[in-house]
């Protein structure tokens, strides 16, 4: 009998879920778009919902989880929505004032076919929507970013949070970049 994810290690799910790139996949594009739909049925009010990260970039390597960004109304609060979010399937992983993080299609036996990450903010809080649209407007930043991915997710294939840091230096310094060139686009 194998253990429940949560009875595992830091280090038993880091084995389990390794950090890992693949090319881009054109059914990211429609599973996001699924998933928003039963997002979109599920929770409300939401000022909304967006596809983030390098799976809604289609020119680079992502990991195969896609990334999704729900942006709920500045008065509302994250309990509300927590429990909706569980009941559709999904497992809550961290909670902090600024954010509510997500997953769903993690197993015990490894990834799902569908992965998702949700992050669940307030309204405003969306860089992320300026890093994507940067990036895909901008095909050699892009290229850039793909590479160093490549290079960390061989250095730490096994440690999720080591490769998310190694990369905040890039992903701040164009998201800053990003929010100068497109003003106050969100």
């Amino acid at each position: 009998m194998s253990k429940k994810l949560s009875e595992m290690s830091l280090n038993e799910l880091w084995q389990l879920f390794p950090v890992f790139l693949v090319e881009h996949k054109e059914c990211w594009k429609k599973w996001y778009s699924e998933e928003k739909s039963i997002l979109q049925n599920s929770l409300s009010p939401v000022e909304r919902i967006s596809h983030i990260g390098s799976t809604a970039i289609p020119s680079i390597y992502a990991k195969p989880i896609i990334d999704i960004l729900v942006e709920i109304p500045k008065d509302n609060v994250f309990l509300d929505y927590k429990n909706k979010i569980i009941k559709i399937g999904y497992i809550c992983m961290s909670e902090s004032k600024e954010e509510v993080c997500f997953n769903k299609g993690y197993t015990e036996n490894g990834f799902a076919e569908r992965v998702f990450h949700l992050h669940l903010r307030q309204s405003g809080n969306n860089n992320e929507l300026y890093f994507r649209d940067y990036l895909i407007e901008y095909s050699e930043v892009a290229r850039k970013y793909e590479k160093l991915k490549l290079k960390l997710c061989k250095e730490y294939k096994y440690n999720r949070n080591a490769y998310t840091s190694a990369k905040t230096e890039f992903v701040k310094k164009y998201t800053s970049l990003a929010k100068r060139v497109y003003e106050d686009k969100y």
